[in-house]
């Protein structure tokens, strides 16, 4: 009978020992909640609701910008001088315009011979175009086959040069400046920058060249991408619907009010002259593409955009390369706009409107509050609220503005508007690793200069599900586990549960959707468990 009332006891002591830990948590939590927690947590919701109302406003006047645009017909025919540049019987090819063709690469071995034959084939007459293949590989197998390609197209009568350097200084920027420096680029009054999974159209030239001709106010012609493997799988149809939006909205506006966009690093004519004035290219953060358009409108060049001319690509279809290519594109324009501020308010060429586009609308706005009120609102604040039901946050704030900014953002690819929920639990997902680069690139930390080049496939990607079946896949916890998005997941689990049982913000079906998608990208899987449809 001792026995069995000592085993009796234990569980009731266990029991006890639980409910007073349980009962002392409660204290602590109610005793921080009201003097400390609460006033915190109203502090960030007016914040995010201010952010959000920002990027509201910016999302509705791009609207409705575009929409004029697309209404008057305002193309860029219209707005600048276009002239198909013809043939002189007595001056011949000297009447076209000296051109140099770059094409930067590293270890691209999938792609360098896509780049480089739709580079050779350009047309335009051949005395008058250099294509320059500027090779930093690591890899002596890669380098020494992007070479005898490039004999190869040398041999059918090509003005081509394979350029190497003994160090990778300054990354891309490096490459491009160190391009320029070669003597046979004098004569060049204009340089094609392709990144190397780009492959133009065999007219390209024809397209975008006569409007640096006959205008030379202008310093850049940007081209719009077409993504060769948008249906790969859901991730790379994700991607599309962004980058469509940048490109049909983003783009378009900035091109047809103040002429100045972000160059998008490829696909884009460069005046030689342009770039020169503006003091070359500069390898001080990630963004050296973005660096250089700022500079040279900041000396009053102006910007053109051709949504009409595309340039096939290819987007990442791994999320470990999609990763570290949104941490560059995040961390580097946050680290320029730091960099930038004081030399954009000082400028003294360009007019007062434009400098407050670049900073604020430019800049803040999408650079740098798009990226942090996407997670700290919707996936650290608003799940708080739960927990915190002293504290709500508006209808229009929760529902109405994010259901509209979501909506404008779904205009440039009306094919993908029945994966719109997939896209926002997508996008929730990657704003952590955004919202992570952009305050490294504003505090100028440890990853700010990181610079790794996206992983392409070229022809392999259409037989990835082949090659699948016999590649045995390695499993290593520092690429598939990601620490960050697990512990995201957990969070707003444990908010959506708390939310069943206790709340009445009844936000319980996104916070649990969302956390699914943090759990599955933290194991390294987002994108790929769902056949693309």
């Amino acid at each position: 009978m001792d026995g069995l009332s000592t085993t009796a006891l234990l569980p009731d002591a266990f029991s006890g020992g639980r409910d007073d830990l349980s009962s002392q948590m409660s204290i602590i939590w109610a005793q921080l909640k009201a003097p400390l927690i609460v006033p915190v947590l109203r502090i960030a919701v007016f914040l995010c609701l201010l952010m959000s109302v920002m990027l509201f406003v910016e999302r509705v006047y791009m609207g409705v910008v575009i929409s004029l645009v697309k209404l008057f017909g305002r193309k860029p025919e219209k707005r600048y001088k276009y002239e198909p540049l013809k043939d002189d019987v007595e001056l011949g090819n000297s009447t076209y315009p000296m051109l140099l063709v770059q094409i930067p690469m590293y270890n691209e071995k999938e792609v360098y011979q896509l780049s480089i034959g739709a580079a050779c084939g350009l047309s335009w007459p051949s005395d008058r175009i250099i294509v320059q293949v500027l090779d930093d590989s690591t890899d002596p197998i890669i380098k020494n086959m992007v070479e005898m390609e490039c004999q190869r197209w040398a041999s059918k009568g090509i003005n081509i040069k394979y350029e190497i350097r003994d160090n990778r200084n300054g990354y891309k920027a490096g490459a491009l400046k160190q391009g320029l420096k070669h003597s046979y680029v004098k004569q060049c009054d204009y340089v094609v920058i392709f990144d190397a999974d780009f492959q133009p159209e065999p007219d390209f030239l024809w397209r975008t060249i006569p409007f640096l001709v006959h205008n030379p106010q202008l310093a850049l012609v940007q081209a719009r991408w077409k993504f060769v493997n948008a249906d790969e799988c859901l991730m790379t149809r994700m991607q599309e619907m962004s980058l469509d939006y940048h490109f049909t909205v983003e783009q378009e506006v900035g091109s047809s009010t103040y002429a100045f966009f972000g160059f998008n690093g490829t696909a884009g004519v460069w005046r030689l002259a342009a770039i020169d004035e503006a003091g070359g290219w500069k390898d001080r953060t990630t963004v050296e593409d973005m660096d250089l358009a700022v500079r040279a409108s900041l000396k009053g060049w102006k910007f053109l955009y051709l949504g009409s001319v595309k340039v096939k690509n290819e987007l990442p279809s791994t999320f470990k390369a999609y990763r570290y290519q949104q941490h560059r594109w995040s961390c580097g324009p946050a680290n320029l706009f730091r960099k930038m501020l004081m030399e954009i308010v000082r400028n003294k060429k360009v007019t007062v409107w434009k400098k407050v586009h670049v900073i604020y609308s430019f800049f803040v706005v999408r650079k740098v509050i798009a990226h942090i009120v996407t997670f700290m609102f919707y996936c650290v604040v608003l799940p708080a609220t739960v927990l915190v039901p002293e504290v709500q946050v508006p209808k229009w704030g929760a529902v109405y503005i994010p259901s509209v900014i979501t909506l404008l953002n779904a205009v440039g690819t009306p094919r993908s508007l029945h994966l719109l929920v997939f896209w926002i639990l997508f996008e929730n997902v990657m704003s952590l690793h955004r919202t992570k680069a952009t305050f490294i690139g504003l505090l100028e930390a440890g990853r700010v200069n990181e610079w790794i080049v996206t992983e392409k496939l070229g022809d392999a990607c259409k037989l990835k599900p082949a090659l699948k079946a016999f590649k045995k896949p390695r499993f290593r916890i520092g690429d598939r586990v990601h620490v960050l998005e697990l512990a995201t997941g957990a969070y707003l689990f444990i908010c959506g549960c708390y939310d069943v049982a206790f709340g009445k913000n009844h936000y319980f079906l996104y916070l649990f959707m969302q956390s699914i998608a943090f759990f599955i990208a933290g194991f390294g899987y987002i994108g790929t468990f769902i056949p693309n449809s």
